[in-house]
């Protein structure tokens, strides 16, 4: 019965899905035009570089083509170097990412329900907020060393921030109605906020964890830049002293492909986990 205090109001009043076939093409028609996007991009890029190479508008080895970049990669697959350089990246980033959305949700939890607490924290994090999380590395690499722990504490700090706003948000921002509507069932206040209130505030938690994921991937790349031997950042370093412009569009293209990755993984599993949240007006109207 509390479970069903999570669905959407709308929902609850007007349980008629929309047809299967029309959800289905509807989301085909989507992934088509994706795809194509991604084509019409790279038809571009190798149009324009080609042009570039005839035409001669700037030297054509600082504009590669995606075929030579693709020639590049293949010859680093054939290396090993890309499979260790792409292994330390995502360890680094998946280490980062989770401990600071956890710290992130633990500081948002308490922050929402301790006036105190968020009397307390918020002026510090607004201090904090608009500080850029680069300006951080030199002290983090100082406190914690040139290793691996300061490269992670860093991409978990870029995490940090967006994740307990969008948490303390997500909570106070629950309809208060479902919270009466569990008290009157009979429901204590850790089932309240268990089953009604952490719950519903999820798909905010989730909305901060996409977007701290591209900050992770951006601390990420600087942290290899500043401080490292391996990884997709140590790659655009090392290409730059050696103008090697390959190179950089190389592992451009892959911390790009990456994140894509990791972004429609936390997608798939929030369409999962939440079936119950339509995409707003767009569903209402092609009901």
């Amino acid at each position: 019965m509390i479970d069903e205090l999570t669905q959407s109001p709308i929902q609850a009043v007007v349980n008629k899905p929309m047809p299967s076939g029309k959800r289905a093409s509807r989301k085909n028609h989507s992934k088509y035009v994706q795809a194509l996007s991604l084509i019409v991009f790279f038809l571009l890029w190798q149009f324009f570089s080609a042009m570039n190479a005839y035409f001669i508008w700037f030297n054509p080895q600082f504009f590669p083509s995606p075929m030579i970049v693709l020639h590049t990669t293949w010859g680093y697959l054939l290396d090993g170097m890309l499979i260790q350089a792409i292994g330390a990246s995502v360890t680094r980033v998946l280490a980062g990412f989770a401990l600071g959305s956890l710290f992130g949700v633990l500081l948002g939890i308490v922050m929402s329900q301790s006036r105190l607490s968020n009397d307390l924290i918020s002026p510090v994090l607004n201090m904090l907020g608009p500080i850029p999380v680069f300006a951080f590395l030199p002290i983090f690499m100082i406190w914690f060393g040139i290793s691996e722990l300061s490269k992670v504490m860093l991409i978990a700090y870029a995490t940090f921030l967006p994740v307990s706003t969008y948490t303390m948000d997500g909570i106070k921002n629950v309809n208060p109605t479902w919270i009466r509507s569990a008290m009157t069932l009979g429901a204590t206040r850790y089932q309240i906020f268990t089953r009604v209130i952490l719950r519903a505030a999820l798909p905010n938690v989730f909305v901060g964890m996409r977007i701290s994921l591209a900050l992770a991937f951006g601390a990420l790349i600087v942290a290899e830049m500043m401080g490292s031997s391996e990884g997709l950042g140590f790659i655009i370093v090392n290409a730059r002293n050696w103008f090697k412009l390959d190179d950089m569009f190389m592992s451009c293209m892959l911390i790009g492909l990456l994140y894509t990755l990791f972004n429609y993984m936390l997608l798939f599993l929030e369409s999962v986990l939440f079936r119950w949240r339509k995409d707003g007006i767009q569903s209402a109207v092609e009901r």
